[in-house]
């Protein structure tokens, strides 16, 4: 469904994402690890439209739109949760939710008429807002939240666009160990869908374990390991360029 085919982006002499092809399938969740300073929230962007490729091309159902804007991405399927929050912050969490409803829909920015007419507009937003465990915020404004709860409406947001390709982007950074479970257990009900295509891009080594189908390490902006998890970490590529570490053999065993 989603193929990106030599995509690099060039910031002067810098080389932040270095002709990386990759292609991702419906039904699987793709985890995308290497250190920081390694190109993948760059890569994220380059495949979402938030910043224009140097060279190389972002496909989706074998068709190109390297040349859309973000906002043309979004309609055709790539929904995009960022490291920080992109909320409407003076609007409610229930209406931040609401709006993201309406947009899936095609009903447009007349709220008033949502609130008259579309009222099961109205009652899957709040389930949506429930199910991240928000509801007794819903008449909060978004800037109130703590930043956990923004990472969590955001979410809602993703899911009541319905994309069919989802990018996490570290959802659960900035989270407490309480509030971890609520995101997480939204992304692994995505996955037993089977009928999404999921991007994460993720720091803890467990989550990457539990959920991942498939790992793919960046180091320098270059694709440099793509494979079934447990193989992926315990190469000495990972070991090295994102442990900063060669295996030892027991290490290798162990994994």
């Amino acid at each position: 469904m989603l193929e990106t085919r030599n995509l690099t982006i060039r910031f002067g002499g810098h080389v932040a994402v270095d002709h990386v092809s990759c292609a991702f399938a419906p039904g699987t969740l793709t985890a995308i690890v290497g250190p920081n300073g390694a190109g993948k929230t760059t890569y994220f962007n380059l495949i979402s439209g938030q910043l224009p490729a140097s060279e190389g091309q972002v496909l989706l159902d074998d068709m190109d739109i390297t040349a859309l804007p973000a906002p043309l991405r979004t309609r055709r399927g790539l929904g995009r949760a960022f490291q920080l929050t992109q909320l409407f912050p003076n609007l409610s969490v229930l209406e931040n939710v609401r709006l993201a409803v309406q947009a899936r829909h095609g009903g447009g920015l007349n709220w008033w008429q949502v609130w008259r007419d579309r009222k099961d507009w109205l009652e899957e937003a709040r389930e949506l807002v429930a199910g991240v465990r928000l509801l007794d915020k819903q008449a909060a404004t978004a800037a109130s939240l703590p930043h956990g709860d923004q990472r969590k409406l955001e979410v809602a947001v993703l899911m009541a666009l319905d994309p069919r390709v989802y990018m996490f982007d570290e959802p659960t950074a900035g989270m407490s160990v309480d509030e971890v479970p609520v995101v997480l257990d939204l992304i692994r009900a995505l996955k037993a869908r089977r009928d999404r295509t999921i991007l994460l891009v993720e720091h803890k080594m467990d989550v990457v374990r539990e959920l991942a189908d498939r790992i793919i390490v960046l180091h320098h902006g270059a694709l440099v390991a793509d494979g079934e998890p447990a193989a992926v970490i315990a190469s000495d590529v990972v070991q090295q360029a994102y442990l900063g570490q060669a295996p030892t053999a027991g290490e290798e065993e162990a994994a």
